[in-house]
């Protein structure tokens, strides 16, 4: 008779259903559940070995004749800078910087709800309650932090001891070499600022910092309009079958 071990991952496949970023192409999902029983270790290995997770889900790509989308990694230490980066950096100077546990408010999921309304209202969000929210952020048997950009006193006509506005919000998770960047969102009315783009310079700039080599961008799609941003923060690393390789 066999042993059953409750901590062993078990991998389920979805159906496949249309591809939200290449047209006319179908995506599977490979995914397991994540649980307080399962060992850390193997949990950290899956995020680091192209799985994404999304509340105690650990998912990757699993598609029939398409291998289009492919794990980023930043390599902080080599971190090319770029003029365009200075420039927005300089832009966001009024914005101060807070990492907070990874806990849920009301302010927050207003913002998230303007940004899925904004810019993605046709995608597979745009129907998250704030309960759903609520659970993205707090359902977590990893290490994740918040962070939040808020305007500085200086340029709000609130009082200094008052919460400043809020301008964007970065979920993170924390691996044991580097930070996975879970989602992000913004007021759609500062996307002059590039603020997409800030935070992730912000995250190469906090895992420098921590010490951790790499930052997790998820999937570069190749193809995808959406996902060529990626290719900007150099150098990189591409998850290909032969392990992590230079871009």
């Amino acid at each position: 008779m066999t042993e059953h071990r409750s901590n062993f991952p078990q991998f389920y496949l979805t159906s496949p259903q249309p591809c939200p970023y290449l047209a006319g192409q179908l995506e599977r999902k490979l995914f397991t559940h994540l649980t307080q029983e399962k060992p850390g270790l193997a949990i950290d290995s899956l995020l680091k070995g192209g799985f994404r997770r999304s509340q105690n889900i650990a998912y990757m790509p699993y598609c029939e004749n398409c291998s289009a989308c492919v794990p980023v990694r930043v390599v902080v230490d080599g971190f090319q800078d770029r003029k365009s980066f200075r420039r927005i950096r300089r832009t966001n100077t009024d914005l101060a910087v807070n990492r907070i546990p990874a806990v849920p408010t009301s302010e927050q999921y207003s913002l998230f709800r303007d940004y899925i309304d904004g810019r993605h209202a046709d995608g597979g969000m745009a129907d998250m309650s704030v309960l759903d929210y609520a659970m993205m952020v707090e359902d977590s048997v990893v290490d994740t932090f918040l962070t939040e950009y808020r305007f500085t006193a200086e340029d709000s006509i609130q009082a200094e001891d008052e919460e400043q506005p809020l301008a964007a919000v970065a979920l993170t998770d924390v691996l044991s070499d580097g930070l996975s960047m879970v989602y992000s969102f913004f007021a759609p009315d500062l996307e002059p600022r590039s603020l997409g783009t800030y935070m992730i310079l912000d995250h190469i700039e906090y895992a420098r910092k921590l010490g951790l080599p790499y930052v997790y961008l998820g999937y570069w799609i190749a193809g995808s309009k959406k996902m060529d941003y990626k290719t900007r923060f150099a150098p990189q690393e591409h998850l290909s079958p032969d392990g992590w390789i230079p871009a």
